[in-house]
């Protein structure tokens, strides 16, 4: 993968996926549902990873 928009796209995605289902989640127990900061810091790990697994292979 080549185009370096596309891996920005995709790491931004997964991010705010993580963000969202974080926040969105077990809302059961009357709670706000707001995000705390394990789920930012999960949000940064998914992102890292969608970036390390998204870049172009080394040439040969």
């Amino acid at each position: 993968m080549k185009d370096r928009g596309f891996r920005t796209f995709v790491t931004v995605l997964a991010g705010l996926a993580v963000i969202y289902f974080g926040a969105t989640g077990n809302r059961q127990n009357g709670g706000e549902g707001g995000i705390s900061g394990g789920v930012v810091l999960l949000a940064l790990l998914a992102a890292a990873l969608a970036w390390n697994l998204t870049k172009p292979a080394a040439p040969k």
